[in-house]
């Protein structure tokens, strides 16, 4: 009898990956391509998914026993219970890293402490999206679901669950296993998801979507996490070691003794230990504005790190950050330009990386253990120039592993739904 496969999927800030494991064993191969319709269209993560799927082997995809799935932590969505987005605009998504300021004073009073507080926390995209729907005639019932939580619904044909980690910004709490403040007695806590832990198998796959997938019939859905928390888990780091991805926003992640809290830090649960962090709106994605990847490989091999330019930028997408400060109001600075291309692209680094040090520090300030090593992953991690910046302004060694991925963090967790069979 064949080994049964795993298949993981990560909705990044990006696009679609899947990856596809043996149980207890290495990556067979990855798919990726961009959202078909951005970010913001649930139907198109519904159809990225499907696609990529048929770019699988036939005889792999008749060998997957489960799957699990990731996506970007903070993008909610407004559907029916039967996982229908809304009308018009409300079947948008709104995007992680969309502050909604009109709904976080009313945010803050319903969770009174926590991620959730903030006007770049789930709860206030979701009390925004409840509004929008009240102007427009729509009335409910309503599911706020985040982004790998619908996903995951639309495997099982059910979308009852929510995952434990991608709804702590929406106001679950992870210590007391509750919803925070009056969260849950609002005339809308109907909204809220059922959760769940990371790595529950909730049930087999929708059947007549496992036929149309390829998929076996007892593949099972195993509850994910968000996109960060997989590429921890992915790249299984050791203790004193964190993880910073380099994808389109700037993550950090590190396992703690024990659970920290602050504005805009995260506090997860995974494989039964406690996983801090922050995530900034800026990332590498910035970099794409103003140069192709082509230009940005270029150039950077004209940088010499032990150089600096001087120049002390802050390259926010857009107005609002979340972490290392919470501050929706806080103005992205990307100016003065200097003339040389290569000169105005290391300021850009150095200015992500004194976010990355900020973070770094912040985390420890708010207990977290002493950084001794950091681990890299995304596509920023393929930039030998950014490793050698980030590794003087750190003073830690700094390890640049761009093949590990989120999809492959979830492949592995969907693979331990498997070792009972074996």
């Amino acid at each position: 009898m064949k080994t049964a496969l795993a298949l993981g999927v990560d909705l990044g800030s990006s696009g679609l990956r899947i990856a596809l494991v043996a149980s207890h064993g290495p990556q067979l191969l990855t798919e990726a391509s961009p959202y078909p319709n951005g970010l913001e269209d649930p139907l198109g993560w519904a159809s990225g998914f499907e696609a990529l799927c048929a770019r699988l082997p036939a005889a792999s995809r008749i060998r997957i026993g489960a799957v699990a799935v990731a996506g970007t932590s903070g993008t909610l969505l407004l559907c029916r219970p039967t996982g229908e987005p809304g009308p018009g605009s409300l079947g948008l998504a709104l995007p992680y890293h969309r502050a909604c300021g009109d709904q976080a004073e009313a945010a803050a009073a319903l969770a009174g402490s926590g991620p959730a507080t903030s006007a770049s926390g789930s709860l206030a995209r979701g009390l925004h999206l409840l509004a929008q729907a009240d102007l427009g005639g729509e009335t409910g019932p309503w599911l706020w679901r985040h982004q790998a939580d619908w996903l995951m619904g639309w495997l099982l044909g059910d979308w009852r669950w929510g995952e434990e980690g991608n709804n702590l910004r929406l106001g679950w709490n992870l210590q007391r296993q509750a919803w925070s403040g009056s969260i849950a007695q609002q005339c809308w806590g109907p909204a809220l998801p059922e959760i769940c832990a990371s790595g529950a198998v909730l049930g087999s796959m929708a059947p007549k979507l496992a036929e149309r997938l390829g998929l076996p019939r007892h593949c099972r859905v195993v509850a994910g996490t968000t996109d960060a928390n997989a590429g921890v888990l992915a790249a299984a780091p050791a203790a004193g070691e964190g993880i910073t991805v380099l994808g389109t926003t700037l993550v950090l992640k590190q396992f703690s003794p024990g659970p920290i809290q602050g504005p805009g830090i995260s506090c997860h649960r995974v494989g039964g230990r406690w996983l801090v962090g922050g995530a900034s709106n800026a990332g590498a994605g910035i970099l794409r504005r103003f140069f192709s990847d082509q230009q940005i490989g270029e150039l950077s091999r004209q940088i010499d790190p032990r150089q600096p330019t001087g120049l002390r930028l802050r390259p926010l997408p857009a107005r609002g950050e979340r972490f290392p400060v919470d501050d929706p109001g806080l103005e992205p600075l990307l100016e003065p330009r200097p003339i040389s291309d290569a000169r105005y692209l290391q300021a850009l680094l150095e200015g992500l990386t004194a976010i990355e040090r900020e973070g770094w520090q912040r985390l420890r300030q708010a207990g977290a253990p002493p950084l001794e090593r950091v681990i890299s992953l995304g596509g920023g991690a393929r930039n030998p120039q950014w490793r050698r910046l980030r590794q003087q302004s750190l003073g830690v060694p700094v390890l640049n592993r761009p093949g590990l991925c989120a999809a492959l963090g979830m492949a592995r967790l969907a693979a331990s739904a498997l070792s009972s069979d074996e």
